[in-house]
């Protein structure tokens, strides 16, 4: 069997161009590329305003340094998503308020942020996991019932949707990744900050770079966070491609949940559960995401690394499990996590397997997958 992987990232001879065009510029930093792909890449999702950096986890220091998050402040975010969620306003001294997450979409789920919310509460991130959209519309009513910025992980939703609005262009700031596994990539580290708001935007900007809008003078603590022309050249051909990689992902799902329903009623409910797609998201499936019931997730995952298949677990533990956080929590509050409050986020990781998913998958490999898994159960 052709060995199936988990992601494959897009390279054509345009991309190639574009990258030897910057080598031969002269200008690598600071230059007219970067400044196009902000304002194409905002445009796309809908914002007014795109700030590129080196990374999805420097946007996201880069909001909350912008929202002023600081010790004493708490933040609401889910158990559930990458640590670079979280860890960025930690450093800040932030603290993290863990939610438990809806067992369907593996989202926050909206119906327990209200009763986490303090008078310290300053902010809700809502994670787009897997490329599926958070229930925003109760969040973004707290939110507002409340004083509190929404902060968009969109790290894995480019070209999601919620309630037909772009993600990315609903909540105060959203965050979107290129590391080279996501929907679209610069080839490397990446990351973009949108906003519609003005002063968070000008506040940003001069942020990733210093705190300086010119070389000789930094207004504020900032740093170096400033995406390369490198990957921004790259990143604008990347998103020509974007709205023909989603539908072709959303196929390769399509794809999946036929040969899947074809294989028997034994397999599906009764050994795997598979994805969701909520009436009011776009799905642009960043992940195939499948449960595997039972205990078998480790030994499925095995025996598909045998058959050439690829598959991955995003995330084996949850944030609340990750020995930084517990220490942290521990020394600076003196506080433990009581695992009992995050009943599916604890259930989730225990089952979630992402099978192999990219826009040129095709229908036969995906074939070999759902045959592989069948058989697995089968022995």
């Amino acid at each position: 069997m052709t060995k199936i992987a988990l992601s494959e990232m897009f390279v054509d001879d345009e991309i190639k161009q574009a990258a030897l065009d910057v080598l031969t510029s002269g200008r690598y930093i600071k230059g007219p590329r970067v400044k196009a792909f902000e304002d194409k890449f905002s445009k796309f999702i809908g914002a007014q305003y795109g700030i590129a950096t080196s990374s999805g986890t420097t946007a996201l220091l880069t909001a909350y340094m912008a929202l002023g998050l600081k010790a004493g402040d708490e933040v609401i975010v889910p158990s559930h998503t990458f640590i670079a969620t979280a860890t960025p306003f930690i450093f800040l001294g932030a603290k993290p308020v863990f939610i438990d997450i809806d067992p369907v979409t593996y989202t926050m789920d909206p119906d327990e942020v209200k009763n986490k919310i303090t008078p310290k509460t300053k902010a809700i991130v809502p994670v787009h996991i897997y490329g599926h959209s958070v229930d925003l519309q109760p969040i973004l009513e707290l939110a507002t019932e409340f004083g509190l910025s929404v902060v968009e992980d969109s790290c894995q939703a480019h070209g999601a949707t919620y309630q037909n609005q772009n993600i990315g262009d609903i909540g105060d700031i959203a965050i979107f990744s290129y590391f080279p596994s996501k929907n679209m990539t610069v080839a490397g580290d990446g990351g973009m900050v949108v906003t519609n708001n003005p002063e968070l935007a000008d506040k940003m900007n001069i942020l990733r770079n210093h705190g300086r809008r010119n070389p000789s003078t930094s207004e504020l603590l900032g740093l170096n966070f400033r995406m390369s022309e490198l990957h921004a050249a790259i990143g604008m051909v990347q998103l020509k491609h974007l709205p023909e990689w989603t539908e072709k992902r959303r196929k390769a799902a399509e794809n999946y949940n036929k040969i899947f329903a074809e294989s028997g009623s034994s397999l599906v409910d009764e050994h795997i559960v598979l994805p969701v797609e909520r009436p009011w998201a776009k799905h642009v499936y960043h992940l195939y995401v499948i449960r595997v019931l039972n205990g078998k997730r480790d030994s499925l995952k095995q025996y598909l690394q045998e058959q050439d298949i690829a598959s991955g677990i995003h995330y084996p533990k949850a944030l609340h499990e990750q020995p930084c956080i517990i220490d942290h929590l521990k020394d600076k509050y003196n506080e433990t996590i009581d695992n009992s409050t995050l009943p599916h986020t604890e259930q989730a990781v225990k089952e979630i397997l992402s099978l192999p998913m990219y826009p040129n998958l095709s229908e036969e490999d995906i074939t070999s997958v759902v045959n592989a898994i069948e058989t697995f159960f089968k022995e």
